[in-house]
C-alpha cells in the first residue's frame, strides 16, 4: 500500500526532518534519483492542538503578556515578550499545575488500591504519594518497546541514588498502555508497575492506571520534565513532548523525531548526541548511561539551584526559551498551514510523478 500511495500521490511527506531523511533512504529504490536528497519525499513536522492541551492557568499568563490572538501568530516580535514575564508569576503558575497533578495522581492511586482491596497502610501511603517540592519527571505514552519506558530501570542502584538523594531528590510518574497483543510491551509496563512496590521507590515512583486523555492532560500540564527516550531513529515525530512546552515543562529527550530539530542547546535537555549502534543492547546501554549522566550533571542541579527568593532562575530561563522558540513552531495551526502551502495547493495544480 505504501508503494501504491507513493506512486500515485502528487506529494509525499514525512512528519519530521529526521523522519524525512530516513524515509528518503528507505524508498530511494522506488525512484530514479541519483542521490537520497533528490528523492521526492519532503517533511512537515507534526504539531499539537494548543487549546486541547494548554492549562487555563498558563493561558491566562499568555493572555496578559502576549495579547489577544497570540496562539495564531508566529512572528518573533510577539513571542519575544515571554522573556518579560515575571519569573515568579511563571513559576507560581507552573507550581499550581504541579500541585494539581500530584493531587490527581494520589486520588487515582487511592482508587486503584481500594479496588484491589489493599491493606489500610498501603492506602494511607497512597495518600502521601509524591511531593510537590521534588523534581518531577513524567513519562506517558504507548508502551511500545522502542519507546523504552524502562530505560532508566537498567541501573536500579543508580536510579535509587537519584530518587533518594537527601538534598536533590527526583520522583517519576509513569502512565500508558500497551497493545493487548504486544507481549513485550506489556512486560515493560509490568516492570515499571512492579517497581512502585520496591521498598527503595515506594512513594517516589508512581504508575497511573487506565491511561486516557484526562490522565495525559494532567501529566503534560503538571510535570517539571518530560522524558522521551525512543530508540533513534524509530520515532517518526512523537508529539507528547510538544504538549508540555506551553505548560512550562522542559523536554529531556533522545535526539529523535521532532526533538532532533527542536533542541537548540538551551530550550531543554538532550540525551546523548544522536548516536546509534547496530546492536540494540549496546545502543540501549549507551543511551541509559547518557540519560543517567544528563540527569546527574545537568537536569537535577539546575532545578535545585535556587536564589534567595527560592526561584530556580536558570531553570525558568530555559522554560521561557522553550516557550519562545517552540510554542508556536510545533502547534497544529502551523502544521496545517504548512500542509496547505507546501502540499495541498501545489498538488492541486501539479501532475503525478511517473
Amino acid at each position: 500500500m505504501t508503494v501504491l500511495a507513493l506512486k500515485a500521490c502528487h506529494r509525499a511527506n514525512a512528519v519530521s526532518s529526521l523522519h524525512g531523511r530516513v524515509s528518503r533512504a528507505m524508498w530511494k529504490p522506488l525512484y530514479s534519483a541519483s542521490r537520497e536528497e533528490l528523492v521526492p519525499i519532503g517533511h512537515i513536522t507534526n504539531g499539537v492542538h494548543v487549546n486541547t492541551w494548554l492549562a487555563p492557568q498558563m493561558r491566562r499568563v499568555y493572555d496578559r503578556h502576549l495579547g489577544a490572538g497570540w496562539a495564531d501568530r508566529r512572528d518573533d516580535s510577539l513571542w519575544q515578550a515571554i522573556d518579560g514575564v515575571d519569573d515568579g508569576e511563571l513559576w507560581e503558575a507552573h507550581q499550581t499545575l504541579k500541585t494539581g497533578l500530584i493531587a490527581e495522581v494520589r486520588r487515582r492511586a487511592v482508587q486503584q488500591a481500594e479496588r484491589r482491596d489493599e491493606p489500610a497502610a498501603v492506602i494511607a501511603q497512597m495518600r502521601r504519594l509524591l511531593r510537590p517540592d521534588v523534581l518531577t519527571i513524567g513519562f506517558a505514552r504507548r508502551f511500545a518497546t522502542y519507546k523504552r519506558a524502562n530505560l532508566l530501570l537498567q541501573d536500579l542502584e543508580g536510579l535509587s541514588a537519584l530518587v533518594n538523594d537527601p538534598r536533590m531528590p527526583v520522583q517519576l510518574i509513569f502512565a500508558g498502555k500497551s497493545h493487548p497483543l504486544d507481549v513485550p510491551g506489556k512486560t515493560v509496563l509490568q516492570q515499571v508497575a512492579q517497581l512502585t512496590r520496591d521498598a527503595r521507590f515506594v512513594g517516589k515512583i508512581a504508575f497511573v492506571e487506565d491511561y486516557d486523555i484526562d490522565v495525559g492532560r494532567h501529566l503534560v500540564q503538571g510535570v517539571d520534565v518530560w522524558l522521551n527516550n525512543p530508540r533513534r531513529p524509530l520515532e517518526a515525530c512523537g508529539t507528547s513532548g510538544q504538549k508540555v512546552v506551553l505548560n512550562g515543562a522542559l523536554n529531556l529527550s533522545i535526539l529523535d523525531g521532532w526533538w532532533a530539530e527542536a533542541y537548540d542547546g538551551q530550550n531543554g535537555f538532550p540525551v546523548g548526541g544522536g548516536e546509534t549502534h547496530s546492536s540494540i543492547d549496546v545502543h540501549d546501554r549507551r543511551d541509559a548511561g547518557a540519560l543517567a549522566a544528563v540527569l546527574r550533571t545537568q537536569v537535577v542541579p539546575l532545578y535545585y539551584d535556587r536564589d534567595r527568593d527560592g526561584l530556580p532562575r536558570e531553570w525558568i530561563a530555559r522554560m521561557k526559551r522553550a516557550i519562545r522558540t517552540l510554542g508556536w513552531r510545533f502547534s497544529a495551526d502551523r502544521m496545517v498551514k504548512d500542509y496547505l502551502l507546501k502540499t495541498y495547493i501545489p498538488a492541486a495544480g501539479g501532475t503525478s510523478s511517473s
